[in-house]
């Protein structure tokens, strides 16, 4: 009896004509996720995509999986031929299984699909067969409004027999939807930024700011661990890291001191806009979220958009500190960003930031800065990595 995991797919199976090119990608992503991990053939069959179990591995299997976007659910399956012999087999070894680890389970439910409508029964009445095998050799009852466990059984050419159903992230697979450039701090939000754009499908990459040696190596260090996390999800990816330190100084000598938080962030995007024309994103990526800060405001947001014609993408914009937190700790992010290492917009941070900047006079503060050329020094001097965390994610 050959054992499978059954990937339910989710909004993939609603793009029509296009469906073929976000399963194909979808299953290059799952083949990458589970580099260095045994598992047999992986193949589509009316839309769900399959990953057959050839070792005592289905914990690490898992493991791997709810980190392939584009997966709903996870299936640990039987499959067997459409026989009700062998349906029979199945049923009795699934349903044996989980009351050996859940012995308080009382009750149950079958939930039947079809697949195949040439089967002379149809779905309810395979579920009425299905749950008489079950009250035949189990202690157990039917309740149909709130059972303990659900029996399911997917019929098609063959026929697939389980018990959970594992939630995934969903989403669409890695880079359906362009290329995005996420300004990684060190703190809680951005990592969630970048996982929730990846999570839509658009490829990420990270660029860090520092302000070495104000900010220290092992600051360096925390963030590209973040972008580590993220690459687990997403892809492997390219770690931009610039200092911005000689910026910093210009503004401090140069600028009200009000205004070095604000400038500071048209810098950054500058830098970034800088990048992403030179490296053809499609976006840049924020974790800015509306008021938490004082450069978050709505003044404080159009004075900084004002520097790029690339979208940029706040996906945070509108989310609870709570919520996002709850997020961060979901996807392993927050014990890191958590880590009490300075951040480069702690460097010059005035006591009192303003808080309703406009373009016109934050341009007229401006222009005793030669900006142009403190971005190209700066990016001159950037470093580059890359970075892969999908064999060291999820052991």
């Amino acid at each position: 009896m050959k054992k499978v995991m059954a990937l339910s797919l989710g909004e993939l199976v609603l793009k029509g004509k296009n469906r073929y090119k976000f399963v194909n990608k979808l299953v290059k992503d799952i083949k990458r996720n589970l580099r260095g991990i045994d598992h047999g053939k992986i193949f589509h069959n009316m839309g769900k995509v399959y990953v057959e179990v050839v070792s005592d591995n289905e914990e690490k299997l898992i493991n791997r999986l709810k980190h392939v976007f584009g997966i709903v659910y996870i299936a640990p399956c039987y499959v067997v031929e459409t026989d009700w012999e062998k349906i029979e087999e199945a049923v009795i070894k699934v349903v044996e299984e989980t009351l050996k680890e859940n012995p308080n389970f009382k009750t149950f439910k079958v939930k039947t699909t079809r697949g195949d409508k040439s089967f002379p029964l149809n779905s309810m009445e395979i579920s009425a067969k299905i749950g008489g095998m079950v009250l035949k050799n189990f202690d157990v009852k039917v309740d149909v409004h709130d059972p303990d466990f659900y029996v399911y059984c997917d019929l098609k050419k063959d026929t697939y027999i389980y018990v959970d159903k594992i939630k995934a992230h969903g989403g669409l697979p890695t880079g359906t939807n362009g290329r995005g450039l996420l300004l990684l701090s060190g703190g809680i939000d951005s990592p969630v930024a970048g996982f929730l754009m990846a999570k839509r499908g658009v490829l990420v990459d990270c660029l860090h700011f520092h302000s070495y040696p104000f900010t220290s190596e092992r600051a360096e260090e925390k963030v590209k661990k973040l972008a580590e996390d993220i690459s687990s999800f997403s892809d492997d990816l390219t770690f931009y890291s610039v200092n911005i330190l000689d910026i910093q100084k210009e503004i401090n000598k140069n600028c009200p001191e009000d205004e070095m938080t604000i400038i500071s962030r048209r810098f950054m995007m500058r830098i970034a806009d800088e990048i992403a024309k030179d490296n053809y994103y499609d976006c840049i990526i924020t974790g800015e979220n509306l008021g938490q800060v004082a450069s978050q405001t709505i003044d404080g947001l159009k004075v900084t958009d004002n520097i790029t014609d690339k979208i940029v993408f706040r996906p945070l914009i509108g989310m609870d500190k709570i919520n996002i937190i709850d997020i961060a700790k979901d996807i392993d992010t927050y014990e890191t960003s958590i880590l009490p290492y300075e951040d480069c917009c702690t460097v010059f941070l005035p006591k009192h930031p303003l808080l309703t900047p406009t373009v016109e006079g934050i341009e007229k503060s401006e222009e005793p800065l030669q900006c142009d050329k403190l971005v190209e020094e700066a990016i001159s001097k950037m470093s580059i990595t890359k970075i892969g965390g999908s064999d060291e994610k999820k052991k």
